[in-house]
């Protein structure tokens, strides 16, 4: 006895990931960044700021993400072929990746910017700093609400929320040193409140690195609990054995499963099949799932091959 069912959630355009669902608050942040990038650099020069200045670098960096995000949407939305099954949905992974990279190199430049101001500390106009860094603040707010949703469904997106939330800090810590600046002339305040922001930035930027490398790297779905799984699979009539399981995720809100279900001789495939797959989907909200049904005897014969 042996049978093979595949329910796949992967259409020959894979237009619904998560990502693409938040694709046009994902454009409006991009144009709300880029806008306001320009004018930053604008008052930079004019204010002598080398902390507006490395805030402008910073907003660079966030369009450069969206912007890189914005593709990946574009490519996951590409049919898929015979040489790529799951078309390109997984780009959205790689542009999570590469943001997460980024936001760390950024973070050490940061530390380095801060090291160069302590020694250093830059003559700047702290009134119309403040303003600026008042404006940026704002954008930043306003991206992060458009973000915000996506960001919890869509590692592409959350790399994207991440660089506006790392941008606000740092439009953060630019109004609080043009304060201490303009009230007590203390110039050393701009250098350790940089430093502070890299700070805040690696954590989150950490939790994003290890999430993509989890995915490419095959990983179990943190929400998944594959042990219980086994024992739910092994708690259907006529199962006497799981073999082969794997759980991973594709993408961003695409889970995949396979595996193989060994039956005694009385058991039913077509109702084992439909029990694991109502299992799989109901309990593990596994839609995508590959299932193999054998019997004692093809499980036996195969295990034998594969010593």
């Amino acid at each position: 006895m042996n049978d093979t069912t595949q329910a796949s959630t992967v259409p020959d355009k894979p237009a619904g990931t998560a990502a693409a669902r938040h694709q046009k608050n994902l454009s409006w942040a991009l144009a709300l960044t880029s806008a306001f990038m320009a004018i930053e650099v604008v008052g930079a020069l004019w204010t002598g700021s080398l902390a507006l200045l490395s805030d402008a670098a910073h907003m660079l960096t966030d369009a450069g993400g969206m912007a890189l995000a914005l593709l990946a949407i574009r490519f996951s939305e590409r049919p898929r072929t015979p040489q790529k099954t799951y078309g390109y949905v997984r780009m959205e992974v790689l542009s999570a990746l590469t943001n997460a990279v980024v936001l760390l190199l950024l973070t050490i430049y940061i530390f380095y910017e801060a090291y160069q101001r302590y020694l250093n500390p830059p003559e700047i106009l702290g009134v119309p700093m403040l303003a600026v860094a008042a404006a940026g603040l704002v954008v930043n707010l306003i991206s992060m609400k458009l973000l915000a949703a996506g960001s919890k469904e869509s590692l592409n997106v959350k790399g994207a929320y991440f660089e506006v939330l790392g941008d606000m800090l740092g439009s953060l810590g630019v109004l609080a040193a043009a304060t201490i600046i303009i009230f007590t002339g203390w110039k050393l305040a701009d250098p350790l409140i940089g430093a502070g922001i890299g700070l805040l930035i690696i954590p989150r930027t950490w939790v994003l690195l290890k999430q993509a490398i989890h995915i490419l790297m095959e990983g179990t779905p943190p929400e998944v609990d594959v042990a219980l799984l086994e024992r739910t699979l092994l708690a259907i009539p006529g199962v006497t054995a799981v073999r082969d399981l794997h759980v991973w995720t594709i993408t961003s809100g695409l889970d995949s499963m396979s595996g193989h279900l060994v039956v005694d001789g009385s058991a039913d495939a077509r109702l084992v099949l439909a029990a694991a797959r109502e299992a799989m989907t109901g309990k593990f909200g596994l839609s995508h799932t590959t299932i193999e049904i054998e019997d004692a005897e093809s499980a036996a014969a195969e295990g034998d091959r594969s010593v």
